[in-house]
């Protein structure tokens, strides 16, 4: 009997650049811009949501050079966690593996629950479940047939919300300027009352968490790189793309939204996806004219929510399967089938995920405390990347490379890296201050819980196995881990 553990097939390498210009670009544009950019307007003004969402983008835009330096240099699956284990120390990339893939595998209930409540906007007298469920047998079934169905699945559904937010951009500037909707609005919303700055830096510190959840996903790219067919090229393209991006739709329309709302409109304050129609860009379409708002935006936010939750599946399982290669996890988990694969690392995933998404019907507490622990992940990841980063330029230099070696160089270094890393902690620090001031344990513990949850993993491998920080000149700059190896493109 063959050694189920061991690979019968391969990873492929078919994604195209369009595919992971796509999915880098797609990863930012979510609920975050459709909804809560319209409570960060409401809590910090006009100018306060364009200056966090702002430095949020640049903090970002650093986050993915430095990824992209190192996934051109050494394009695997594994990512951050491959990294930190080959330029920090073994037990970050423990910890930092197991932190992503338990981020997305407790994230994809949150996003499929969401798609139910979404489709009762159509369908209210069925029950949320069975729409929940729908999607999650989709998205299974588009991971599951091969990498490529994944790719141009989120390549279409992220090419849906980039027209939306052109559209609306377009929208917006024409009531802007009185060619839609009756007057023109200008700038007067940006010194109405206490405009444009609302609240000080403390309610822009506030908005840096909206922004923050709302750039989450932005590092899959660096996952898909393990897949890309042509990962020296095509990575350093959709990286260099995302900043600009970002700040094209990000900015701009939240400079859309400020003009033609003030910071003082109720409707701002809204964060609730069953109510559609109180979205800014539900608001401004209707303000044009256009009546069908309400059901264009709830079918964009159902995209966006589906595209979420198989970008998470397609991320955990890949996660899951390096966790495997590298010998973190069960062999098991690292088998490929002949279509390329990771097939129990899917099905491990999706166990979970169906099972966390069981826990709300148990009992809401439970389900809470789940979500809790996963609330920062993400950002306990973006610190892995900067750590990494730092610590590969360091190596590469300290080990008589030169940076022309270097296929993409990452901007501002090392400034970058740094810049990033003392953000994280500001936002990961800040993420309930309320919480501390009312002394509310309870907030407290769901809110933080994911840190004590990635120190345990962390000591707990460096405990057990010894490990150290990796000296600069003994870090390992070949191109391979246990589990994955990389040929350059030119050899």
């Amino acid at each position: 009997m063959a050694d189920e553990s061991k690979s019968t097939g391969h990873m492929e390498r078919t994604l195209q650049t369009r595919h992971l210009s796509m999915i880098a670009l797609g990863g930012t544009i979510g609920t975050g811009l459709f909804i809560a950019s319209g409570s960060a307007i409401s809590t910090a003004g006009p100018g306060g949501a364009l200056v966090a969402y702002g430095i949020m983008g640049i903090m970002v835009y650093f986050l993915m050079t430095s990824l992209g330096e190192m996934a051109t240099y050494m394009p695997l699956t594994g990512s951050f966690s491959a990294y930190s284990t080959k330029f920090v120390d073994p037990a970050l990339g423990f910890a930092l593996g197991w932190n992503y893939w338990f981020n997305w595998a407790i994230t994809i209930p949150v996003d499929v629950t969401t798609a139910g409540i979404v489709m009762n906007y159509w369908l209210p007298n069925v029950p949320g479940w069975i729409f929940s469920v729908t999607v999650m047998a989709l998205i299974f079934l588009i991971n599951y047939l091969s990498v490529r169905s994944y790719g141009e699945t989120e390549f279409w559904l992220a090419l849906i919300k980039v027209v939306t937010v052109i559209v609306f951009l377009i929208v917006g500037v024409a009531i802007i300027f009185g060619i839609m909707g009756g007057k023109p609005v200008g700038l007067s919303n940006f010194h109405y009352k206490q405009a444009p700055f609302v609240g000080g830096v403390p309610a822009i510190i506030s908005v840096f968490l909206v922004a923050g959840f709302s750039f989450q996903g932005t590092e899959l790219v660096g996952i898909t790189a393990g897949e890309a067919a042509t990962p020296e090229k095509s990575v350093s393209k959709a990286i260099h793309s995302t900043f600009w991006r970002i700040l094209l739709f990000y900015i701009f329309a939240i400079f859309v939204i400020a003009c033609i709302l003030p910071y003082t409109d109720k409707n701002l304050l809204n964060q609730d996806v069953s109510n559609i129609t109180m979205s800014p860009f539900t608001i401004v379409f209707k303000r044009a004219g256009l009546a069908f708002a309400a059901s264009a935006m709830n079918a964009v936010i159902l995209t966006a929510v589906i595209s979420a939750a198989n970008s998470g599946l397609y991320a955990s399982t890949r996660m899951l399967y390096s966790q495997a290669r590298e010998g973190y996890a069960w062999r098991i988990f690292g088998y490929v089938n002949r279509r390329g694969i990771p097939i129990y690392a899917l099905l491990g995933t999706m166990v979970v995920s169906l099972a966390a998404y069981a826990t709300q019907f148990i009992g809401p507490k439970a389900y809470n405390y789940l979500i809790g622990a996963s609330g920062l992940c993400g950002f306990i990841a973006w610190l892995g990347i900067a750590i990494s980063h730092y610590r590969f330029r360091k190596a590469f230099l300290k080990q008589g490379h030169k940076l022309s070696e270097l296929k993409y160089h990452a901007t501002g270094f090392p400034f970058g890296p740094v810049f990033a890393l003392a953000l994280c902690i500001v936002v990961i620090c800040g993420q309930n201050i309320d919480a501390f001031v009312k002394m509310d344990w309870q907030n407290i513990l769901i809110t933080y819980m994911g840190i004590p949850l990635f120190l345990i993993l962390f000591f707990y491998y460096k405990i057990r196995y010894k490990t150290h920080l990796i000296p600069l000149d003994k870090v390992d700059l070949s191109r391979q881990t246990k589990g994955e190896s990389y040929e350059p493109e030119d050899n």
